[in-house]
């Protein structure tokens, strides 16, 4: 997620540059054939323009779509945050031998809470793991230089500004050494270990540990758990339907090769002037509509590792600080901070 109030001229010109410039080149090229008059025709601007308003249109709805899918992503995670604090309020609170006939050792209590809280803890992290597993239709997925181009991206402004060894452990280090073994070799290892909670919690019922009522309770808060994991797997498993995303990249290179054809002979009627002019201008005007086709292209998938994806590692460790403080415990994580103007 991107912090930053406004992004740096410099930022800009590295994302965008190089469009821009080939923008320049392209209307270049036909206002020297213009220029040495070896082509002559032009488009009426009204036909131009036409198609100019119905792209815009197009690729209006398309970010929209984009941005209510990266909305509704930072909702479900909203959602996480506030389920986990109440999870963690429900097994300090809930987990007694008030029910049971026979007094426990209130390290044996504090030791079974501490493994429903860090198991817990797990699963937002293997959550968070399993959200980032490239899917087909990303960008690091495509091959070639989109592909090596992301990578490099992800590395400097996105996930790979906390991809540290410390990331790539949480995991084993909230899990006993043998279900973390178990867990991990599972397809979907975030929903299995929800379900190991499901277990624990039948185990504390038959124990008298927590009562029929609080039992019920703990389980309807595991099973919005598994709703929220659901809905986060659906935004990542299912695109923006691919004929609206990739139309709309066809219309905006449409609308961009006829533009100079109409703007350059509009422009040449003032004289050599113009057909300076011709070039910076019409290369902006197909700027703007490429930089609103990519910035959908790229925020449709909140979950691929960069710069503008939901900060999960971030809302993992603030939850992680959280339930730990109820714990009592003292010796927490720090928070994850900005790198470069983007949280992760």
């Amino acid at each position: 997620m991107v912090i930053l109030k406004a992004l740096p001229l410099k930022d800009m010109v590295k994302w965008t540059g190089v469009h821009f410039l080939a923008l320049l080149a392209f209307m270049a090229c036909i206002a020297a054939l213009y220029y040495f008059e070896l082509i002559s025709v032009g488009i009426p601007w009204l036909s131009v323009s036409i198609i100019g308003t119905a792209v815009a249109f197009y690729v209006g709805f398309k970010n929209n779509q984009a941005y209510d899918r990266m909305w509704e992503a930072r909702k479900i995670w909203g959602g996480i945050v506030n389920d986990s604090r109440a999870w963690g309020m429900m097994v300090d609170a809930y987990v007694t031998d008030q029910f049971s006939d026979n007094p426990i050792d209130p390290e044996d209590i504090h030791q079974i809470k501490q493994r429903l809280i860090y198991r817990h803890i797990a699963w937002l992290y293997a959550h968070r793991s399993q959200l980032l597993v490239p899917t087909p239709w990303e960008h690091i997925s495509q091959g070639g230089r989109t592909a090596t181009r992301i990578k490099q991206y992800q590395k400097e402004l996105g996930v790979g500004l906390v991809d540290d060894e410390i990331t790539r452990t949480e995991l084993q280090l909230f899990l006993p050494q043998d279900e973390y073994e178990r867990l991990i070799s599972h397809a979907n290892t975030a929903t299995q270990i929800i379900n190991q909670q499901s277990r624990e919690l039948s185990a504390l019922r038959r124990l008298n540990l927590i009562d029929d009522f609080r039992h019920t309770q703990m389980e309807d808060v595991l099973r919005s758990f598994y709703t929220l994991q659901g809905k986060n797997e659906r935004i990542k498993k299912f695109p923006l339907p691919r004929q609206y995303a990739n139309m709309s990249r066809y219309f905006v290179g449409i609308f961009i090769i006829l533009l100079p054809f109409s703007m350059i002979p509009e422009l040449m009627n003032i004289g050599t002037l113009g057909i300076w002019l011709s070039i910076p201008i019409t290369a902006l005007i197909g700027w703007v509509y490429l930089m609103m086709e990519i910035v959908g292209d790229y925020s449709e998938n909140p979950f691929q590792g960069m710069p503008n994806d939901i900060p999960m590692m971030s809302l993992c460790r603030v939850i992680e600080i959280d339930l730990r403080e109820m714990l009592r415990e003292t010796n927490l994580p720090p928070k994850v901070e900005a790198k470069n103007g983007v949280l992760m």
